[in-house]
């Protein structure tokens, strides 16, 4: 069955197929690869991977391609999921015939709501979606797969699920998908070098992070890896394909979970001295920053979330502040680069909490940082949580007409305007500070290309923070 896998076209810079990042525009435009896509991509014989918004495909052309297709399986978000319909219901009206399945979080979390969106969804997959696309490609009938949802005799059918997929390297590997398919130099993300490729060698998170939405919808929290060897392999056959290439990013949910095997891996990955980066939690030690950065690390992608030890006990992060500063300290003392991450709005937010948060974000300093508004999506510990105590505002929408995110709670003493200002805040305070504007300029001085990205990013970001202040404005007058 000649199959197309689609990241569909939706907000301008909107990365909602990213892999284990947070799903919505960022303020600068970025786009993470459609890593979950990828592995099925490659499984499917005769498929294709259709990443619209970095190629810039428009809604009409990805239809217009979908006539071309047997059967698509299109990566839905929470956010995204009213335009997707849309769209599926246009790719239906164009070829009737076309079978069409979603696959992504809300699918995973809220089956039925999916199911009864739309007669144009045939069925859903929920959780992994890599063999269960490839079992229907090949013709199995819908009620032999697992982790499907489908209609039959009027009624909603959920398949039985099937266990974490554990033999990883039985799967493809995604950077021959993005050679054969994809354009890497669509692909941008700030503080990652570019041209750069991202897949995993892992899945899951044992974390039990409250908020975080893929290990509570499709991931799971059980960590399963790749062979080393593979994973290494894999990396070296990546530069054979992109002679451009100027970093990989392990797109992992979690890279440096466990000790021995990090190492372990870069000891296989020292010799290839290639440049690399990943994610980490700040419970990773000296000695395995070390041997990560010996074979290659650049930068880590770390979520501090929070300066207040409360609110890390209140969303399960299992870290805390004091763990947060030995971990800067090592990993400055070792030359790593951190790209940190903050949310505003977590359960025990208050005015003093986020003082304590963007005081302790100067304190850590790492390169770069993302201020995000905390969203819940369903699925997740958080979500359940704000409608027991009923803190979700009469806001719709979690994001504007373009993607961008809209805050949808408020506690007792924080409103939703407080919080969009605490937001806009937190980066003005810490990015007009001398020493960034220093560490800013002096990147720029020496290299034309970063010269060029970085006047585009600010220019987009101020526009957005000029967005912001227009709905604070508008909201307060209400």
């Amino acid at each position: 069955m000649k199959t197309l896998l689609l990241n569909p076209p939706s907000f301008p810079n909107f990365d909602g197929g990213a892999g284990s990042r947070w799903p919505a525009a960022r303020e600068i435009a970025s786009y993470w690869y459609p890593v979950w896509l990828a592995y099925p991509a490659g499984l499917i014989k005769d498929s294709r991977l259709l990443d619209a918004s970095p190629h810039e495909v428009t809604p009409e052309e990805t239809i217009e391609i979908a006539k071309d297709y047997d059967f698509v399986a299109l990566y839905t978000s929470t956010p995204g999921f009213k335009n997707d319909v849309k769209l599926a219901e246009m790719m239906k009206a164009a070829k009737p015939d076309l079978k069409l399945a979603f696959v992504g979080p809300p699918v995973t979390s809220q089956p039925d709501q999916a199911l009864n969106a739309s007669p144009a969804i045939d069925f859903i997959v929920r959780k992994e979606i890599d063999y269960p696309l490839a079992e229907y490609a090949e013709g199995r009938p819908l009620e032999s797969i697992q982790n499907v949802s489908f209609r039959k005799d009027g009624k909603n059918v959920h398949n039985a699920e099937r266990p974490p997929l554990h033999e990883l390297d039985s799967l493809p590997w995604a950077s021959e998908v993005y050679k054969r398919d994809l354009d890497i130099t669509k692909y941008n993300v700030p503080f990652l070098l570019n041209p750069y490729i991202a897949f995993y060698s892992s899945r899951g998170c044992p974390a039990l992070c409250t908020f975080c939405l893929w290990p509570q919808t499709i991931s799971g929290h059980a960590w399963r890896t790749r062979s080393n060897d593979d994973v290494a392999a894999e990396v070296k056959r990546a530069w054979e394909l992109f002679p451009n290439l100027e970093e990989i990013f392990f797109d992992d949910d979690t890279f440096a979970w466990a000790k021995t095997r990090t190492i372990e891996l870069c000891e296989k990955l020292k010799p290839l001295k290639t440049t690399w980066s990943c994610t980490s939690r700040v419970h990773t030690d000296y000695e395995t920053l070390k041997a990560m950065k010996e074979a290659g690390c650049r930068l880590l992608i770390v979520g501090f979330e929070s300066g207040d030890p409360q609110i890390l006990k209140n969303i399960k992060k299992g870290a805390t502040v004091e763990q947060a500063r030995e971990f800067m300290k090592n990993c400055k003392k070792l030359g790593l680069v951190v790209h940190g991450d903050f949310i505003i709005g977590l359960p025990g937010e208050t005015p003093e909490t986020i003082k304590t948060t963007v005081k302790f974000a100067e304190e850590l300093d790492p390169e770069t940082i993302q201020v995000s508004i905390a969203h819940s999506y369903p699925g997740t510990e958080f979500d359940d949580f704000l409608k027991k105590n009923n803190f979700f505002t009469q806001l719709e929408h979690m994001t504007d007409e373009m993607g961008h995110q809209l805050p949808t709670i408020q506690y007792p003493g924080l409103t939703r305007e407080e919080i969009v200002q605490a937001v806009e805040h937190f980066y003005d305070r810490y990015y007009f500070r001398p020493r960034i504007i220093f560490r800013i300029v002096r990147r720029a001085a020496f290299n034309g290309h970063e010269r060029k990205r970085l006047y585009k990013e600010a220019k987009e970001f101020l526009q957005l923070r000029a967005k912001r202040k227009d709905f604070v404005s508008a909201q307060a007058s209400r």
